[in-house]
């Protein structure tokens, strides 16, 4: 397990794990999972599942397809269930669902860099240094007694962004490396639970003493890393059945299948975002054979999340978005691969607070610039958080700082708004 705070010293990490081998056990966590805690979850807390797409799907492969065109490919489109669009035959499982999904096609980022883009998308800023999407969300939509950490990121690569900006450490997103419980999340055997609550207690005393000497930053990422630990602590056995059992008929074996169930658990249980990462769709060799590959993966797993998460009613209180840095360039290059294209490009989004079945904007007929509705990653960071009942013109709530929650030169896409 690896939360990502701001402080990253081997001090850090060393004292973490010794501290940790000594916690589990100590607290109480059982009201935490209560019933009565549980629903209340459900009937009222918002939540965002992001699904992020690394490395840049093509739109052309996916939500934009533009066949028989000078760069559409061989890519076809489909019908889905909302008649009148269509998006690429890639999608067969998720064309079924569109009726609850709603698709952005005019996008421009006037950028073409990975890191600037995941930037624009998750902070909704060009510049200077802001919170993630998942980090505001723990900020003001995870419950007081929320059982797990707020933000949570399923990644099988070491993504170690720093998420939280200027917010507290505990916003910062915790690390889950797959389906797999996290190392340390047991108490010794040889380590009684009074000695666990002493170095416990000693920890804190630590803690206080570092923050009187004006470390307060430093202790409150320590704090922070110990309590959502204990959390997963207490959790454990419910990480290692997330991905098991019929589940995997229906989503696949593969690492992003058992993600996505593992998201699901996490999702039902108290989380507030989870963002889960496909890597691999920087193609720029062999687009189509890799957009083949990858979204053969994507489209029966997240039909299948979506699916599920509509049968049980979280489509209700759950924002979907399913994202990419940018996309990918109409015109093919000499290796049959798109290169990086953050000029007309598209998202699709669903759930809490969006019209379902619409698309809005539209790219012109070979897909090289947008012809209607151009909106940036701003417009779309204010969509979010009206989507889920947060007023994002007004500021953070910081001590002795003004600082809007999103850019004030932008403003939420009315038209997906319910």
């Amino acid at each position: 397990m690896k939360r990502n705070t701001g402080c990253n010293s081997l001090d850090h990490d060393f004292s973490r794990r010794h501290f940790l081998a000594g916690t589990a056990g100590t607290l109480g966590f059982a009201t935490l999972s209560s019933p009565a805690t549980g629903a209340e979850l459900q009937s009222q807390h918002k939540r965002i599942l992001q699904i992020y797409l690394q490395g840049g799907v093509s739109q052309l492969e996916s939500w934009d397809p533009k066949p028989g065109t000078l760069y559409g490919g061989p890519t076809r489109s489909i019908e889905t269930s909302v008649p009148g669009i269509r998006i690429a035959e890639l999608l067969p499982h998720t064309a079924k669902k569109m009726h609850l999904l709603s698709i952005v096609r005019g996008l421009n980022i006037k950028t073409n860099d990975h890191g600037k883009g995941r930037l624009i998308l998750e902070t909704g800023r060009r510049v200077g240094r802001f919170p993630y999407v998942g980090s505001v969300a723990s900020k003001y939509l995870k419950p007081d007694k929320s059982p797990l950490p707020g933000y949570i990121h399923i990644t099988t690569r070491g993504l170690t962004d720093d998420t939280n900006a200027f917010l507290q450490a505990e916003h910062a997103q915790l690390r889950l490396e797959g389906v797999k419980a996290p190392s340390n999340l047991e108490r010794p055997k040889a380590v009684t639970e009074s000695a666990a609550a002493r170095r416990n207690a000693l920890r804190l005393r630590f803690s206080k003493r570092f923050a009187k000497r004006g470390q307060r930053s430093f202790t409150d990422a320590y704090n922070a890393s110990y309590d959502q630990a204990l959390q997963l602590m207490a959790r454990k056995k419910m990480l290692e059945a997330a991905a098991s059992g019929k589940d995997l008929e229906r989503y696949g074996s593969h690492h992003f299948a058992r993600n996505c169930i593992l998201a699901r658990t996490l999702l039902e249980n108290g989380a507030t975002c989870v963002k889960v990462t496909h890597h691999g769709y920087d193609s720029h060799a062999e687009n189509f054979n890799f957009h083949l590959e990858q979204l053969g993966e994507f489209d029966r797993t997240f039909a299948a999340l979506l699916g599920d998460m509509e049968d049980r009613g979280m489509l209700d209180s759950t924002l979907v978005m399913i994202m990419s840095e940018f996309g990918r360039t109409p015109k093919i290059n000499v290796r049959y691969g798109r290169d990086h294209w953050g000029t007309a490009w598209s998202v699709a989004l669903g759930g809490c607070g969006i019209v379902p079945g619409v698309v809005v904007g539209a790219t012109n007929d070979k897909g090289t610039e947008v012809s209607d509705r151009e909106v940036d990653g701003g417009h779309l960071f204010h969509t979010y958080f009206r989507a889920l009942g947060l007023d994002s013109s007004r500021d953070h709530d910081l001590d002795g700082r003004t600082i809007p929650i999103g850019d004030p030169a932008m403003a939420p896409i009315e038209e997906l708004l319910a």
